[in-house]
């Protein structure tokens, strides 16, 4: 029975014991098989992610929402610069701690499910937030609605787990990259519709904003409800969270993707406001200009992943953190003469850079995991089968902790700026982190295998280079 027949098929399904209903679940799901692949599996595993990007495209909107609501706040919300830096770190908090509970969604409901209902949770912070959204309204309040935005965070480490079940170990750089680019999407297109509003009817207008992603957060999931399946493969494994938890590799790809993705959706967030403290920008001018990094690092997402299934996730990533690291440098520059145009040079770059390191660095964790099933001893399906297994685990701790990142961006801008009303010591923190970036991912997945006690690893066996591939 092929999955497309299963896909069609209504009835009742069992997996983990648990009654499956209904004609959107697939029994059999196997797309390292080629044949399988070849003539089913690619085209159902297509159709889903399309509308994976779509839902959480809208999802990643919603939670970089006030990112761009902070612009509309003018001097009678009687809310400082470093107010707004925590109104906009709020809803990236809690979008990180609900990547974890969100991974293991997939497999307790099902892919298609979850999408469903998750998108239209969407509609809770949306509305809230119009509610809101005038003068007058006590910060606690602020904080309470933008907290709400978090939900749209969670999505990603849903919509990637799914995404991850459904493509082989081949096309998977490819595939997150662009489940993910596209998501991240979101985060210039609602930038963009704030610059329209501000600069078509004012400032006086946020609501505007949620008026127009309402019916798309409907229509998103009518959509995921009518195209995307189940897969009554996936199950939750307990066993593989602990697992994945003791492992090295999950921590050491976690503070990596802090440094990719943390930069990313922090910088999104917090870009707009800078440029208003450090540069006195009025609205207008500051939503006029946020948007280009958020989209070329979007873009750039799927390419990363691309270079890494070309050249190996380690050395793109190394590369990326190498030149993140130089485009930092002429931030801190262009701060010290305060050089506008240099500074939107260097933050653009970074912003590239960001989403080119996102694809990189995820593509890497299935390719780490499979590595180390196949130095265990493993071979085969056996193997392949281990990899799925702790990866997908992996996926939702790394996302959420990565997710930390953006809040740590928010947290150093707010503090640099109340010590000393300019972003260069945050600037300079990053600039170390991202060194420490590098020097971990050259240690560990890219030095040369050494001889001698010393060159053994966790498990015990003998260093090799698998890991410069990954």
């Amino acid at each position: 029975m092929t999955a497309e027949t299963a896909t069609e098929m209504a009835g009742t399904r069992t997996t983990g014991g648990r009654p499956r209903k209904g004609r959107r679940w697939i029994e059999r799901w196997d797309p390292e098989d080629e044949v399988f692949w070849r003539e089913s599996g690619e085209r159902i595993a297509r159709r889903n992610l399309v509308f994976s990007v779509l839902t959480e495209h809208i999802g990643f909107s919603v939670w970089s929402l006030w990112s761009v609501l902070v612009l509309f706040m003018g001097p009678g919300y009687g809310i400082d610069p470093a107010g707004k830096f925590f109104l906009v770190a709020v809803p990236t908090l809690v979008g990180a701690v609900l990547r974890v509970p969100y991974t293991f969604a997939v497999a307790r409901f099902g892919g298609r499910n979850w999408t469903v209902f998750s998108a239209l949770l969407l509609v809770v912070p949306a509305i809230a937030a119009a509610v809101v959204m005038r003068p007058g309204t006590p910060y606690g309040v602020f904080l309470a609605v933008a907290a709400l935005a978090g939900v749209g965070g969670g999505n990603f480490a849903s919509s990637m787990t799914n995404i991850n079940s459904f493509y082989p170990l081949r096309k998977k750089g490819w595939a997150l990259g662009l489940n993910a680019g596209g998501g991240n999407l979101g985060v210039p297109v609602v930038q963009l519709l704030g610059l329209l509003v501000i600069g078509t009817v004012g400032a006086a207008q946020p609501r505007l904003v949620l008026a127009v992603y309402l019916p798309l957060i409907v229509l998103a999931a009518v959509l995921a409800a009518l195209r995307m399946d189940n897969l009554a493969t996936v199950t939750n494994d307990t066993g593989a969270v602990v697992e994945a938890a003791r492992d090295r590799h999950t921590w050491v790809m976690a503070l990596l993707y802090v440094g990719t993705f943390g930069s990313f959706i922090g910088y999104s967030f917090a870009f707009g406001l800078v440029l208003q403290t450090q540069f006195a920008r009025t609205p207008l001018q500051a939503a006029s200009l946020t948007f280009v990094g958020p989209l070329l690092g979007s873009l750039a997402r799927p390419v990363g992943g691309w270079l890494a299934d070309r050249y190996g996730g380690a050395r793109i990533t190394l590369g990326n953190f190498a030149a993140m690291g130089l485009a930092t440098g002429v931030v801190l520059v262009a701060s010290a003469v305060r050089s506008l145009p240099l500074f939107l040079v260097g933050f653009t770059a970074l912003f590239l850079l960001t989403g080119l390191g996102n694809g990189a660095t995820y593509k890497m964790i299935p390719g780490i995991f499979l590595a180390r099933a196949l130095r265990r001893g493993l071979t085969g399906e056996a193997a392949a089968a281990s990899g799925r297994r702790l990866s997908g685990a992996a996926m939702g701790l790394i996302g959420a902790v990565g997710a930390l990142g953006g809040l740590g961006i928010n947290l150093a801008f707010r503090e640099a700026f109340a010590a000393t009303g300019s972003g260069v010591p945050a600037c300079a923190a990053f600039l170390a982190y991202y060194a420490v970036c590098g020097v971990v991912t050259w240690a560990v997945y890219l030095r040369r295998p050494e001889r001698g006690p010393a060159a053994a690893d966790a498990d015990g066996a003998a260093r090799r280079p698998a890991y410069a591939d990954v």
